[in-house]
């Protein structure tokens, strides 16, 4: 018996459960990742928005914003090209944080859609008491979320090239 998820009853084209690998069936391995890249992706949208919307609110009231306002720009160019930018990087910073809950949350997210990947084989490391793969997970996954944060910190100096480092 096939157990499904509440919201794959009703999104049919949407298969709750079941992994095809993508050389196999492109649409098919698309369709399947399509629920569990919600799940992920959802509360981090949602927090993520709320940080954007708040700094943005605080650089708009900003003197140089009213400035580029009163030499006659469009709103739409001060938003996207004045104001936008400085307020991008909170949520840069926030999103370097959050990787590491990504890549925590996988592990569930892998475990419930059935899916393999990093998440199900440190679980499956961790039953077997198989601790050298365990430890080489854990290395990968430190890894993976250091050069995260050091992208991120590369990403300042696109971001605002104010910022500079010695």
């Amino acid at each position: 018996m096939l157990i499904t998820s509440s919201a794959s009853l009703y999104l049919p084209p949407w298969p709750a459960i079941g992994y095809v690998p993508l050389r196999n069936d492109l649409l098919g391995n698309l369709s399947r990742m399509v629920l569990p890249t919600l799940a992920v992706s959802f509360p981090m949208i949602a927090g993520l928005s709320r940080i954007l919307r708040s700094s943005l609110l605080e650089v708009l009231r900003l003197d140089y914003v009213r400035t580029a306002h009163a030499k006659g720009l469009a709103a739409r160019m001060v938003l996207y090209k004045h104001a936008l930018r400085n307020a991008l990087i909170p949520v840069v910073t926030i999103v370097g944080v959050q990787v590491g809950y990504l890549l925590g949350g996988v592990v569930v997210i892998e475990q419930v859609f059935a899916i393999p990947g990093i998440g199900r084989l440190v679980i499956g490391a961790i039953n077997e008491r198989n601790y050298p793969l365990v430890q080489g997970i854990i290395l990968v996954i430190t890894a993976i979320f250091v050069v995260v944060n050091l992208l991120v910190d590369l990403t300042y100096v696109l971001i605002d090239p104010r910022v500079e480092y010695e």
